[in-house]
């Protein structure tokens, strides 16, 4: 099965994960397929903390790719802060 999750980079104590699409099978940080965008969870105000390339997570979504409780979750966060953005 093809999943959309989070793989680990940085460095100790500063986590920074990128959004993949990748084979359930292989391990966490090693092949991936694609490459959908990141996250930084330690990002400062005015910095950017999390990107998506919108039309590449439809189409793996489309084609039956699962994503994880933690890049739903994160998906949604980003949802509910641009949508009063946008009324």
């Amino acid at each position: 099965m093809v999943v959309i999750r989070l793989s680990r980079g940085g460095s100790k104590a500063r986590p920074f994960y990128n959004i993949v699409v990748a084979d359930k099978r292989i391990r966490r940080d090693g092949r991936f397929i694609e490459r959908l965008g990141f996250y930084n969870p330690i990002a400062k105000e005015g910095e950017e903390g999390l990107r998506v390339a919108q039309d590449r997570l439809t189409y793996w979504e489309g084609v039956g790719a699962q994503a994880s409780p933690t890049v739903t979750r994160l998906l949604k966060q980003a949802a509910a802060k641009t949508a009063p953005a946008a009324a």
